[in-house]
């Protein structure tokens, strides 16, 4: 038998069950689709993430409390509560006696509450910080002033606001000078930052967030006495090996360590963040490419579902085949090639769905002010498509040899 003859046979019996064949394929279409929107998104995600992070600046240390090995993320990134780092460990960076080589620091803690002003109100993201916060983070305000040194420690109520906060609470008025009311305070509005689009990944992205002094922050919204995190600005970028060593140092001593494995902090320069970002981002895809497979793997059970009712309809015509001649290993590929078939339409359209999906997720996410990069890698097309031909072949095997085991006798008396 040649080998475009059970491929012309496969042609023929999908066409002449179009809508059996259609809702085997769908359960494939699926599966494959969500395999290559899950890898183009999260791939975007991981892009934007680390561009932003990347345009932050090349000569920046972070600080997070809580221990971890060189190549792991910290605690703190995991969304653990850790209050080793203090309002004291941010001074001492910052009095350019035991880091000489910082040229600023900045510290954070972060929450959300509703700020309302007016008759209008928003859930909004604040953050506690320094005065600092502008040099270290390269932000600008285009109208009023930053927090000052003064109202960094005097826990005064001011904040400084992005420019969605302000359509979304002032109706287009001029915010400065206003108050606007975060939980049960007032906190009079002191500047607007240069609206900077695309925001919503880290703390360099204003656009969205309220900014008020980190003491107030601690003592009056929050109720506590540690820092989320510190962001230490180098001098210069040769110069952050050197900062790192001191900054680890100073914290022993601050802290009473007297070994590097007892230590309840981590430090990272930005090559260290962004490594760090990419394993993080990296697992969150593949977990979610692991539960994208399984609709695959129910797209591969309905394969066979379906096949062996085929194989069950067409008893006849396999022991007609087999009457005049054909082997066990004819019919064998005849319906091996069948599920196969089924397979690769599927997957050739999931991949053409998950594409057009991916490409209005990123004209959607533009549209919304994202820098979201439309990626598609030909990895993931290749994979899906091995994948779905697997999937047919794997699934395909049971029912094929039931078909290639039936008795061409027995075969012709069914009825």
């Amino acid at each position: 038998m040649r080998l475009s003859d059970p491929i012309k046979i496969s042609f023929k019996n999908l066409s002449a069950a179009k809508f059996r064949s259609f809702l085997t394929i769908l359960g494939i279409i699926i599966g494959v689709a969500a395999v290559i929107i899950i890898m183009a998104i999260g791939q975007s995600a991981q892009a934007l993430i680390l561009d932003q992070v990347q345009g932050i600046g090349s000569n920046l240390i972070g600080i997070l409390p809580g221990a971890s090995d060189e190549k792991g993320p910290p605690a703190a990134a995991l969304g653990i509560k850790v209050t080793t780092l203090k309002y004291g460990d941010l001074e001492a960076f910052r009095n350019g006696k035991n880091v000489p080589e910082v040229a600023d620091a900045s510290g954070y803690v972060m929450g959300s509450a509703q700020a309302t002003y007016g008759g209008n109100n928003l859930v909004a993201s604040y953050t506690g910080t320094t005065a600092s916060y502008i040099n270290v983070e390269n932000s600008e305000v285009v109208s009023g002033r930053f927090i000052n040194k003064d109202e960094e420690t005097n826990m005064a109520r001011v904040a400084v606001i992005g420019k969605n906060v302000v359509r979304d609470l002032f109706d287009g008025q001029d915010p400065l000078g206003k108050q606007i009311r975060i939980k049960d305070q007032n906190f009079t509005v002191i500047g607007v930052f240069k609206e900077k689009g695309g925001g919503g990944f880290g703390t360099s992205s204003t656009d969205d967030s309220i900014f008020i002094p980190l003491k107030t922050a601690q003592k009056i919204l929050l109720g506590i006495d540690y820092i989320a995190f510190i962001r230490v600005k180098v001098k210069d970028a040769d110069l952050i090996p050197y900062a790192i060593a001191n900054i680890k140092s100073t914290l022993r001593e601050r802290h009473n360590i007297k070994t590097p494995a007892d230590d309840d902090f981590s430090v990272r320069d930005q090559a260290q963040a962004l490594e760090m970002i990419k394993n993080i981002t990296n697992i969150l895809r593949y977990f979610l490419l692991s539960i994208g497979t399984i609709s695959l793997v129910v797209g591969g059970v309905g394969i066979m579902n379906t096949m062996l009712i085929v194989v069950n309809q067409r008893i006849r015509e396999v022991g007609l085949r087999k009457a005049i001649g054909a082997r066990d290993h004819d019919i064998l590929t005849q319906f091996l090639v069948e599920s196969s078939a089924i397979s690769f339409f599927g997957g050739v359209f999931g991949i053409i769905l998950g594409i057009i999906i991916s490409f209005i997720s990123a004209i959607v996410m533009q549209y919304l002010q994202y820098e979201w990069p439309f990626m598609i890698s030909w990895q993931s097309i290749v994979v899906a498509t091995l994948v779905s031909i697997i999937i047919g072949l794997i699934f395909g095997i049971y029912p094929a040899r039931k078909a290639s085991k039936i008795s061409p006798m027995e075969a012709l008396r069914y009825e």
